[in-house]
């Protein structure tokens, strides 16, 4: 494999790079017309891919790691210090509803690409498990399904490749399907017209106007970051307890699986406890300024790491029949999402985010929904999304059994 211009082990150069390119993919967004309609996200992920795929970043370091480990759980409880408590229950409603439904596009793609190339591609029983689980919830269900079926090394290591390449694929059209006009008139669109009308000035970009200046102090900064850290430091440890203390694997049951699951995971104990804290206290939150710029620009940081791994060369030499696989999947899953979205009268903006939440994970789709501006979706999606990580893992358990009994 080449060697790239900036070494894995560069680390300060790869964090000018990831800083850097997020204040650019801003920059553009919120200066030229052309580049807020794609959206500063996708310009952020995609020149991400193309450096790392003309070998000038690396695929892999200890920086993308760090930004999955520490900066997205910060800016998780920034984002959600000005959520309105009073909706999340109603909202959430909503977006359990179409998550389940868009849910049914992976198992049926799942069971699809299966049968067309369980002939073709060995141990596709092992692989249908893995990304049927990954393809409900996020990687957390392709890592437990790959070790509850015992995949090969090398071929979980393909696996992943072609994961990484559609995902990145995948949100670049997630995102670009609400500029396309087709989707805009046989869709509702509340939020993205909410967010249209709140943009004022002939000489601005959406984006621009969307993200004014505002008045902050050192003490709006001190406070949020550190009731940041605060949040994290808790709500991680007590996950870390809970499943330390509830029985798993052989001596768990249903019950104890379920609700290993629920305040057993880190980031739905992190929801939770900010949901809570802005509860209890809600007017230190509100009196805090900045929190959603600073947590946006930290979400802008994912938004290129998620570019970096998809190394379309890799994809084409080690797992081109895995990147048909994954590829059926992504595709009857968002067939699925917007016509069942449709049939049910759900709005545009719920139907992509539960189709992300699915395929991605609720990262990814909070991530989302902050890009787009819409701001009363990131409580309800980040919920629903990490409650995908339970359904995941019976999704995934229950294919691969059957796949099993087929081969």
């Amino acid at each position: 494999m080449q060697t790239s211009l900036i070494s894995p082990d560069n680390t300060w150069a790869l964090w000018a790079f990831l800083t850097g390119w997020a204040a650019i993919s801003i920059y553009l967004e919120q200066k030229y017309v052309w580049a807020s309609k794609i959206s500063g996200a996708i310009i952020a992920l995609v020149g991400a891919m193309a450096l790392a795929n003309f070998n000038v970043i690396p695929l892999e370091s200890g920086v993308y790691d760090a930004v999955w480990s520490y900066v997205v759980p910060l800016a998780i409880p920034l984002l959600l210090f000005q959520a309105n408590i009073k909706k999340i229950w109603q909202e959430s409603r909503r977006m359990l509803t179409i998550f389940l439904l868009s849910s049914i596009g992976t198992v049926a793609g799942t069971i699809l690409s299966f049968m067309v190339l369980k002939d073709i591609i060995p141990h596709l029983d092992k692989i249908g498990a893995m990304m049927a689980g990954s393809y409900t919830g996020g990687g957390v269900n392709f890592a437990a399904m790959s070790a509850k079926f015992e995949a090969p090394g090398d071929l979980v290591s393909a696996t992943v490749v072609a994961d990484n390449a559609m995902m990145a694929l995948f949100f670049f059209v997630l995102m670009g399907i609400p500029a396309i006009n087709f989707f805009r008139k046989n869709y509702k669109t509340p939020h993205m017209e909410e967010v249209e009308q709140n943009a004022t000035g002939d000489d601005e970009t959406q984006a621009a106007s969307f993200w004014k200046r505002k008045e902050i102090s050192l003490k709006d900064i001190a406070s949020s970051i550190a009731t940041a850290f605060v949040l994290v430091a808790v709500s991680f440890q007590l996950a870390d307890f809970f499943a330390g203390v509830i029985p798993s694997g052989d001596d768990a049951n249903i019950f104890y699986e379920l609700l290993g699951g629920i305040i057993g995971d880190q980031y739905l104990m992190l929801t939770t406890l900010t949901v809570i804290a802005v509860l209890l206290n809600p007017d230190y939150f509100e009196n805090l300024q900045g929190t959603q710029e600073l947590g946006t620009f930290l979400i802008y940081l994912f938004f290129v790491v998620i570019g970096v791994p998809a190394s379309i060369a890799l994809v084409v030499t080690t797992s081109p029949l895995l990147l048909v696989f994954v590829l059926i999947i992504v595709l009857m899953n968002l067939f699925f999402s917007l016509i069942l979205g449709k049939l049910f009268k759900f709005n545009l903006e719920e139907i992509l985010l539960a189709s992300n939440a699915n395929l991605g994970g609720p990262t990814t789709a909070a991530a989302m929904a902050i890009a787009k501006g819409w701001n009363r979706l990131i409580v309800p999606i980040l919920l629903v999304g990490t409650l995908g990580y339970i359904i995941g893992n019976y999704i995934g358990t229950g294919l691969g059994a059957w796949f099993q009994t087929l081969l």
